[in-house]
């Protein structure tokens, strides 16, 4: 099934203007239960109801509107939305060129995908090849769903990829938590010990390397419940206590790392390479 664009526009910097159609760039593989009457094992409804007319109303006859007073309503009509007086509405306008470094990822909200219209193409690649050539990447608003984003703009695989992004005043940050590290002393060996195991634990990061068990694991459960059989046990998890002492802990921590199947796993394919 083709993917379908939910946002059509044009990304703009300088005097370029880019024709761009903007894709989702993330799905969930989450499962999807539904609820059950336990009486009879019926799928239930979730209907609008209405009071004033006690009667369920189907989608079509659903409208927005803005409660400006206790139960007085300005009805909105999508013309309202799509003909604000907002730049961004139609066009992701460029603003300033960062460091990515710079930008905590706490600031990103969900990820999209673009892919250039006709003559938007070469400018595109433009676009691309540029923010690789300088490490760097775009910082625009668009408005999508109802709301205004800043956004962040990066080279992603063979094309671009689009971060909605949070304004300060949406990240709350650590104020409210006790977090008290200038009382908390940390010695140097301690800290050369911690350098260590994370020297040792560093590689580049490969995403291939990951699944969620969690997920896979109820994938097994449903499907033996299917064929009537047995649930899996699951395995006994590691206890988290047992090492009282920091220091013993990252001794603890060093060996395992260098004795550990995924670096022996990277050692026998180096010798494979080599081999």
């Amino acid at each position: 099934m083709p993917r379908r664009a939910i946002w059509k526009g044009a990304v703009t910097f300088g005097m370029v203007a880019i024709p761009i159609k903007l894709y989702t760039a993330t799905e969930s593989k989450d499962f999807s239960f539904v609820t059950l009457h336990d009486a009879c094992k019926t799928r239930l409804k979730r209907p609008r109801f209405c009071p004033y007319h006690e009667e369920e109303v189907t989608s079509s006859d659903v409208v927005r509107a803005y409660e400006f007073a206790k139960e007085q309503y300005l009805v909105m009509e999508q013309s309202d939305f799509e003909n604000l007086p907002v730049p961004s509405t139609h066009t992701i306008e460029i603003t300033q060129f960062v460091e990515l470094s710079t930008v905590d990822p706490v600031n990103f909200d969900r990820a999209y995908v673009l892919e250039p219209e006709g003559v938007g193409t070469k400018p595109f690649y433009l676009l691309k090849q540029s923010l690789e050539a300088s490490g760097r990447a775009a910082i625009a608003k668009v408005s999508l769903r109802q709301k205004e984003h800043i956004c962040c703009l990066r080279p992603f695989e063979h094309g671009l990829a689009m971060h909605t992004m949070h304004y300060p005043d949406e990240i709350r940050g650590v104020k409210e938590l006790d977090l008290p590290e200038e009382q908390t002393a940390i010695t140097e060996a301690e800290m050369s010990m911690a350098a260590m195991l994370i020297d040792q634990m560093t590689s580049p990061y490969d995403p291939s390397l990951f699944q969620d068990e969690y997920r896979l694991t109820l994938e097994r459960a449903i499907e033996a419940k299917l064929n009537n059989r047995e649930t899996i046990a699951p395995a006994a998890e590691a206890s988290p206590g047992g090492v009282a002492d920091l220091m013993e802990a990252l001794r603890a921590s060093i060996a395992a790392a260098e004795g550990s199947p995924a670096e022996e796993s990277a050692q026998e394919r180096a010798e494979t390479r080599t081999g």
